[in-house]
């Protein structure tokens, strides 16, 4: 009974620490892109999954990455995105590349009986806001159609100003960048 009773206390103890901490955490969203900023755009296939967006590791965790004037990339332990970032970002893309094509657009898994035309794959190399006040996405994308058609990739680089200081910002400037990678891809990836 001993035991149990000071088992109990160490978890009680354990968990009133993990609510200490929680209480200087402070979680992000990003906010959405106006409709008038995305331009419309036809594409060649009536529904497009896309798989989930790969992240390097810095910018896989739920902690905001900023470089460093070293050149070293850290992380703020209290300011996170309130989403996993893999997850959101992908939830991103298929909702602006909903609205830019008119197309049938989910992030995987597919939510639908019949197979989408085209799977989406993003491989993100970067993803961060640099000391100088811009916000670098770059990486790589590959279409794959559902049908005997060739594949498509392309590269992108999209570098977008940081509008102000801090965290808020940061996440402005993410649904920017992925605003435009959504129409690049809508241009010249889904075509």
């Amino acid at each position: 009974m001993r035991h149990v009773i000071k088992g109990l206390t160490v978890g009680a103890l354990a968990l009133l620490a993990l609510a200490g901490c929680a209480k200087d955490e402070r979680f992000y969203t990003v906010p959405q892109v106006a409709s008038g900023a995305l331009a419309s755009q036809r594409i060649g296939f009536a529904s497009v999954e896309v798989l989930e967006v790969s992240l390097p590791d810095y910018a896989g965790r739920q902690q905001i990455a900023v470089r460093q004037a070293d050149g070293s990339v850290m992380a703020e332990g209290g300011e996170l995105w309130a989403d996993l970032p893999a997850r959101g970002m992908s939830l991103e893309l298929a909702r602006m590349l909903a609205r830019i094509s008119g197309a049938q657009v989910a992030s995987e898994p597919w939510p639908f009986a019949d197979r989408a035309q085209a799977r989406l794959d993003v491989r993100v190399e970067q993803m961060l806001a640099e000391g100088d006040g811009t916000f670098v996405l770059s990486g790589q994308y590959f279409v794959a159609p559902d049908s005997a058609a060739a594949g498509r990739s392309g590269l992108f680089d999209i570098v977008v100003p940081v509008a102000g200081e801090g965290p808020a910002a940061i996440a402005g400037a993410r649904a920017q960048a992925v605003a435009a990678l959504a129409a690049q891809i809508a241009r010249e990836g889904l075509r």
